[in-house]
């Protein structure tokens, strides 16, 4: 099955290179596809649609896969899937230093290598978990992705910079970005589901 989304007015041409392996695809859902209306946040915790006059959205900030993470809820396609004629393997990922300080920047950069015989490309997402929070935060938060293009048996690798910006929540009650010194997983992988590799860092 292939979902085309708007392909234009060459979309034919499009979706029969793809379909007889012309071109091999590499685009990654910007969406979660639930199982059924029941497992989107906003139907579960919120009071969609409403009278027709007010919604309350009372799932907060988790919606999409977010809100999977949190409540285990199994989708039928998770943020950031997609397919590929080829395979990829990612390797152990290296950061430039283990501890940040506000202002400071950590470099993450983790080996992909195309281990099949088309050439093809992969979206590495980066995600963030805090371990530690005084408010509610998301299991995980996209931070970044970067999209290869490898031949057959080419290893490139992905690379991130995180700064304590992207470590951060909102404060809804003082009204500005913080950034709470602890613990933080960095999470490396092909979707929100399917996380390859990760590693641990500080803000201090």
């Amino acid at each position: 099955m292939l979902h085309a989304w708007y392909g234009g007015s060459e979309s034919g041409t499009a979706l029969a290179q793809v379909l007889f392996g012309e071109v091999n695809p590499s685009g990654k859902l910007p969406v979660t596809f639930y199982r059924q209306l029941n497992d989107c946040g906003a139907i579960a915790m919120g009071e969609y649609p409403g009278d027709g006059k007010n919604v309350n959205y009372n799932e907060d900030i988790f919606v999409g896969y977010r809100y999977v993470d949190k409540f285990d809820v199994k989708p039928q396609f998770h943020f950031g899937h997609g397919l590929s004629y080829t395979k990829f393997r990612y390797g152990k990922p290296i950061a430039d230093r283990m501890k940040i300080h506000s202002g400071d920047t950590i470099k993450i950069s983790v080996p992909v290598t195309n281990v099949g015989n088309r050439s093809g490309k992969e979206v590495v997402q980066l995600y963030v978990h805090d371990e530690k929070a005084s408010v509610p935060r998301p299991v995980k938060e996209l931070k970044g992705f970067v999209k290869l293009d490898l031949a057959p048996g080419e290893t490139r690798n992905a690379v991130f910079s995180i700064s304590a910006r992207d470590l951060s929540f909102y404060d809804e009650t003082a009204r500005c970005w913080k950034a709470e010194p602890g613990a933080f997983k960095l999470m490396i992988g092909a979707s929100s589901s399917d996380i390859k590799c990760n590693l641990s860092i500080t803000l201090m």
